[in-house]
Formats: C-alpha cells, structure tokens, sequence
C-alpha cells in the first residue's frame, strides 16, 4: 500500500500546485491554456516518439497481449460511446470524451511505476505494448470520432467528414511522433545523442505540466452538478475496463486464440484498471470538455489508490494471477 502511495503521492502534489498557482493568481486560467497548447503541440509527441523509438519492435510484440487488451478495450469503447450517445442523449463529441475516460489508460505516469514495482524489467515492454493500442488504435479512433461529432450541425457529406478529419490527423502532433517513432523503431536507427537529448527535454516535461495544467483547471469547477458523471466514468475506467479485458482474456482462452500468460495477463488487467491519461483535460480541451475531464480525471485517479489496491489483493488471492 504505501509502495503504491509513494508513486500517485507526487501526482496529487502535481495538481495541487497548479490548483494553488491559479487559485492565488500566479497563473490564470488563459496561461493554462497556453500550457496545455505546448504540451499537445511539443511535449506529448516528444513523449510518444521517444517511448517508440527507443524499443525495438520485435522485443515488444507479443500478439496474445495486444489481441485481449484491444479486444476488451474497443468492447468497452463502442458500449460506453454508445450509451452515453443514444442513452443519455450527449452530443457525440461529448459522448466521445466520455469513452476516452473510461476506456485510455494512464499507461506512462502512473501504470509504468506500478508494472515496474510489480514485474521488473517486463514493465518497459508492458508500457510499450500499451502504447501500441492507446495511441495507434484508441486515440485515433477517438479524435476521428470527436472531430465528427464537431461537424454535427453542419450539413457536410460523410466523405467531407472523412477527408477533413484525415486532413486534422495528418496534422495532429501526436500522430506524426508516433508515426516517427514507429518509423525509427523499425529502421533499427539509433538516434544521435544530441538529437536523443533534445527530445528527451521535451518529452521530460510531458508529465509533471499536464498534471498541473488538470490542477489550474480545477479552480472555480462546479463539481456538485458533475458528480454522476465523474461516478460513471470513474467506475467505467476502475471497474467496467478491467473486467472487459479481463472477460476478453477468457473469451479468447476459451476460443483457442493466443492470450497472455503469466504476468503479463495480470499486467493487461492491471494496465486497463489504472485512471485515464493524465492529459485527458487537455485533449477535451481543444472541443471545450476540458471542465468534467478534469474533474473526472482528479475523482477517478484518486479512487483508483482504493480500486487498484483491492485488484492486487484479489490478484494475490487468486491461483494464477499474482505471487
């Protein structure tokens, strides 16, 4: 328990000093969103290149792993999509966010110090593994959908959608440091130490300001009329994500398909079970979601201090899952 708390501790002292700064006028909320737009624009694709390129593709693939935790992951995506969609009656950007919080995992911030502490050396390959569906598959997937949901009360054809939503992808910085990233990874090119250093620079400071800019974001949040909505998305993302790879990892077992052994089935359980990307506000910030993000993010990454102990316990309980 305080092994764990000695990894989220920092975190929660990360978004207190950007509520702190805002709340007593060392920043504003408009230097927030300067921020946010350096860490989209420079630092997370710093991250995300650095994470790919840096890992050889062959040492990390290991296909029963990426098969049970897309599986599970896209099941929880559509359902969530789709309920908060037709069933609450959300736009489908709005509803897009919502999946994106319960369904993206913090696998860099917080899942990678809890695989390390757990399996050692196996956590790096965890991260990458993770990085591969998150950022390839998921995060596309869901800035296509947000970005069609913007265009609803326009009357555009489909394929308009499609070629202007291409045309923000292609754009995107994230997409371009994974597609960079992917690329060097594949050639086997080392990167130059100077070039190394520089984009480490920038990747280093991914972490720490998006989690201050969640904090600068939280002043002046009426939270009271979002409590349900920070309840569901924090027990979709703690609960709801779990059981879904969980229930994937059976599914395939029982159909004879490749799924993860040892411990890296209990890292993909444990690796949906984290709280959502630390830059989750950010992301919602670009289509103005940025208020119940944050305050999803903050209820969510402290409740999982109480979920991810209790998986742990039942893990260690249970034949098979944990030592």
């Amino acid at each position: 328990m305080f092994d764990i708390l000695a990894i989220t501790g920092p975190i929660y002292l990360c978004i207190l000093a950007g509520w702190a700064s805002v709340r007593w006028d060392f920043f504003s909320m408009a230097d927030m969103r300067v921020l946010g737009k350096f860490v989209l624009q420079i630092a997370l694709p710093a991250l995300l290149f650095n994470a790919l390129a840096s890992r050889p593709l062959a040492e990390v693939m290991r296909p029963g792993y990426l098969l049970a935790f897309t599986l599970g992951s896209l099941a929880l995506l559509l359902g969530s999509l789709c309920w908060a969609w037709k069933v609450q009656r959300k736009s489908l950007t709005e509803s897009t966010y919502v999946a994106m919080g319960m369904t993206c995992s913090n696998s860099g911030y917080i899942g990678y110090p809890v695989m390390l502490l757990l399996f050692g050396p196996l956590g790096g390959v965890v991260l990458a593994l993770n990085l591969i569906v998150e950022n390839l598959l998921k995060l596309p997937l869901l800035f296509t959908l947000a970005d069609a949901g913007a265009h609803e009360g326009q009357r555009l054809s489909l394929a308009a959608v499609l070629r202007q939503t291409a045309e923000r992808l292609a754009k995107n910085p994230m997409i371009i440091g994974i597609v960079l990233g992917f690329g060097v990874s594949l050639s086997g090119w080392a990167l130059p130490s100077v070039l190394s250093r520089f984009v480490n620079l920038f990747s280093g400071a991914a972490g720490g300001l998006a989690l201050f800019i969640i904090g600068g974001n939280l002043v002046g949040l009426q939270v009271r009329g979002l409590r349900r909505q920070v309840g569901l998305i924090a027990l979709g993302k703690l609960v709801l994500h779990p059981a879904a790879v969980w229930g994937a990892i059976a599914l395939l077992a029982a159909l004879g398909l490749p799924v993860p052994e040892g411990d890296l089935r209990a890292a993909a359980v444990l690796s949906a079970a984290m709280p959502m990307l630390g830059v989750y506000a950010i992301l919602a910030q670009r289509h103005g979601h940025e208020g119940f993000a944050a305050a999803a993010l903050l209820g969510t990454t402290a409740a999982s201090f109480f979920s991810l102990n209790a998986i742990l316990w039942l893990m260690r309980h249970s034949a098979g899952w944990l030592g």
